[in-house]
């Protein structure tokens, strides 16, 4: 049944004016007299008074109306469930994230968008970079949070959030919170990262326009993870290069401190990796957003 047939009749009987009616529901008078004529067609009766100056319902009027009230409430009702519905997040959100970001960042991010949305299975992939841009174009994962761009014609890369690069220290080292010079990290134990790190790539690449070289440092071990360097530092082997996103709550803890490089200017971007051919979901487009905030 069409439901604008019986808000017209209602408006008709409650306003005792086609003219009137039409002014309420915001559609021409011959709309309504169309729509009421067409109701009383398909049920077979007279259901308006139209022979005095005001418009009366008549008895099957009153009945048929009685009902139609019922039923347009219900419609409503009906419509703000669903809107309110429409409001929950629900289903299962799958991304991924390069070991700098998905060490601590990008989990507290989750937990963070997981509270606000109780109905959302959330999923996290921990990788290489290039691992999980392989993923996203797999459609194993619908986006990724990773340190460095990866070009694809069928990827595309969006500004997430900046990232310094930090001489992470043991505690109560006695540079903690100061500088070292270039001669001072030369002779600093230091602990790198594997070969093809984002880290390490950036550190020497900005090394050597300083004009140290790899084999100047006193590299006391090479650790393939990132945690595993911060792990290292932490327990006094050596300092290490190292996301600050990732060891902000280490820092906050005192488990680690930090130092500046003089000449020393370490900085990236992480971005979100996703297919160019695919639109978000609205799961993703919701938590890109909340982390925007956060």
């Amino acid at each position: 049944m069409d439901t604008r047939q019986l808000a017209a009749l209602c408006a008709v009987v409650e306003r005792g004016s086609f003219s009137q009616a039409a002014e309420s529901l915001g559609v021409t008078q011959s709309a309504v007299s169309q729509a009421v004529r067409a109701l009383e067609q398909r049920l077979g009766v007279a259901l308006i008074d139209r022979s005095g100056r005001r418009a009366e319902p008549t008895p099957e009027g009153q009945a048929v109306m009685a009902r139609a009230q019922r039923i347009l409430a219900l419609e409503r009702d009906m419509i703000r469930v669903a809107q309110e519905e429409a409001d929950v997040l629900r289903g299962r959100l799958a991304i991924g994230a390069s070991t700098g970001p998905g060490a601590r960042l990008v989990p507290r991010l989750l937990i963070g968008f997981r509270r606000l949305n109780s109905e959302v299975d959330v999923a996290l992939a921990v990788g290489a970079t290039q691992d999980i841009a392989q993923r996203v174009l797999a459609h194993e994962l619908e986006l990724g949070i990773v340190g460095a761009e990866k070009p694809h014609r069928s990827l595309v890369y969006e500004p997430f959030r900046a990232d310094e690069i930090v001489l992470a220290l043991p505690p109560g080292h006695p540079k903690a919170g100061g500088e070292l010079s270039l001669e001072e990290l030369k002779r600093e134990p230091l602990v790198v990262q594997q070969e093809g790190s984002g880290v390490r790539a950036i550190v020497e690449a900005e090394l050597r326009r300083l004009g140290v070289r790899p084999r100047d440092l006193n590299v006391v071990a090479e650790l393939g993870l990132q945690e595993s360097s911060q792990t290292a530092a932490e327990e006094g082997l050596g300092a290490t290069f190292t996301s600050r996103a990732a060891i902000e709550r280490e820092l906050e803890l005192g488990r680690l401190t930090s130092a500046r490089v003089t000449g020393l200017t370490l900085r990236r971007d992480y971005v979100v990796v996703r297919q160019a051919a695919r639109e978000p979901s609205r799961l993703a487009t919701a938590f890109i957003a909340y982390c925007r905030e956060a």
